[in-house]
């Protein structure tokens, strides 16, 4: 692939990345921003002597404006960087086309990079979480994105090389196997924080702020795979209907031998 390919992939990436930012802006605003209202006030009302500090922005601003920039601008640098592994994966996972490889990129991206690290450290709303294990808590979850990550990659290798021996469904059961093993030990030994629910706060509230951020989190990586995988796929198998018209009359005087 070329300089020029990877610079035309690329920028395809970050406006797929800014379609998929603005729909994720729309999620987050309907499904998460109330919870986080909600988590907000019962903070508060924990909070000793009743004075609270006082915001520099407002809570407002902070649920549009402060939001949808945030996201705008995640969203084209998630897509330049997705359509950079995009380049390298293209041809190397398989025969699959340009928006097959796109949405198998972005189902493989969602479950390395959030979902895997999502089932052993969850997002959690305001007021859940003790501060001092904070540093600790987001080491922990870049450290096992990642581990998760590196492992994905490592189960496509072992994949693809017990393919000739075991045929290909039984290499991608056990690749899936090893995969599934080793983070499951991964689990295992990292350390947990399942005791940093503060006592009142509402179970409902913090089992649908999780569901919310994974929602937010699949419609990233799925609109992100489906505008992307449609603009790849014009820009490496550009239609050639305008070519076949123009040599109709032709085709139709040299019919095809076989």
């Amino acid at each position: 692939m070329n300089s020029t390919t990877v610079r035309n992939l690329l920028v395809r990436g970050m406006l797929a990345g800014l379609v998929a930012g603005a729909l994720v802006w729309v999620v987050a605003y309907l499904l998460a921003e109330p919870l986080v209202d909600e988590a907000i006030a019962f903070e508060e009302t924990q909070e000793a002597h009743g004075h609270a500090e006082q915001d520099l922005v407002s809570r407002a601003l902070q649920s549009t404006v402060g939001l949808g920039t945030g996201v705008l601008v995640y969203g084209v640098a998630f897509g330049g960087i997705a359509a950079l592994a995009y380049c390298f994966a293209l041809g190397r996972i398989g025969r699959f086309g340009p928006r097959a490889t796109a949405l198998l990129l972005a189902g493989a991206g969602l479950l390395a990079v959030y979902v895997v690290p999502f089932l052993k450290y969850p997002a959690n709303p305001p007021a859940v979480g003790d501060p001092d294990t904070l540093n600790q808590r987001t080491a922990l979850f870049f450290l096992m994105v990642a581990l998760s990550v590196l492992l994905a990659v490592g189960a496509v290798i072992l994949g693809k090389r017990l393919a000739p021996r075991l045929g290909n469904w039984n290499a991608t059961l056990a690749a899936i196997a090893s995969f599934v093993l080793v983070v499951g030990l991964a689990y295992a030994f990292l350390p947990s924080f399942t005791n940093e629910v503060p006592e009142g706060f509402s179970a409902s509230l913090l089992w649908r702020y999780r569901v919310a951020t994974l929602a937010i989190q699949a419609t990233m990586w799925t609109a992100f795979g489906l505008v992307f995988g449609l603009l790849a796929e014009r820009l490496l198998a550009p239609r050639t209907a305008a070519a076949v018209g123009a040599s109709g009359a032709e085709s139709q005087a040299t019919p095809v031998t076989h």
